[in-house]
């Protein structure tokens, strides 16, 4: 009999779920499919797919991940989450068009030329009248806004130089950029943020 590895795991996946649900009903409440960037644990996603089971969850990662999400897939044996996309944001992404992006703590993980490319990326596999979802910690006016922020960006600086938690006003500038209107900057629980953009449907 094969052992099977044992599933990932994240505690901060486990406590930040139920806040980040409340906005996807909000804001994904009309949507068909959605693609997650940066699955992770793939915990996130057999969550949000169980709740919202209108929804198509595809979820997406480096090759690295891949193994760990299909796990959480397999096991929930949800209709509606189609097997895991492998996605680097720099590379090629999927040829399939969706109405909604979501992705939770990857900015401040990916350096800003990444963060540039996940933006630059989004025309190409949106529809009009997108939405998107971006969850993690952001700071303002340059600022931080916890001491504890301040310190989970020195120890991701000093695990990679290029990481670092992102201004809120640069992101949304890329955002803009790509024809995307901010609707919702939500506070969410342990100094994260749960920021929410449009689509206009004439966009180019």
């Amino acid at each position: 009999m094969r052992i099977l590895p044992e599933k990932p795991w994240s505690g901060a996946c486990e406590r930040n779920r139920d806040a980040i649900l409340n906005v996807l009903m909000e804001h994904f409440s009309d949507r068909r499919r959605v693609l997650e960037v940066g699955s992770g644990t793939g915990q996130h996603a057999v969550h949000f797919a169980a709740a919202l089971p209108r929804l198509v969850w595809q979820t997406s990662d480096r090759a690295p991940w891949l193994a760990g999400i299909s796990q959480w897939l397999a096991e929930a044996a949800l209709p509606n989450t189609p097997p895991p996309l492998q996605l680097d944001v720099t590379a090629r992404w999927p040829g399939t068009q969706f109405d909604a992006i979501f992705t939770a703590n990857t900015l401040h993980i990916m350096g800003w030329a990444e963060v540039e490319a996940f933006f630059a990326a989004l025309p190409g596999v949106l529809a009009p009248d997108a939405r998107l979802v971006i969850y993690g910690p952001f700071n303002y006016g340059g600022k931080f806004t916890s001491a504890s922020n301040a310190e989970f960006d020195l120890a991701l600086r000093a695990d990679n130089p290029k990481r670092g938690i992102r201004d809120f006003e640069a992101v949304d500038a890329l955002a803009r950029a790509v024809g995307f209107a901010l609707v919702d900057d939500r506070a969410m629980p342990a100094n994260n943020r749960c920021l929410s953009w449009r689509r206009p449907a004439a966009a180019p």
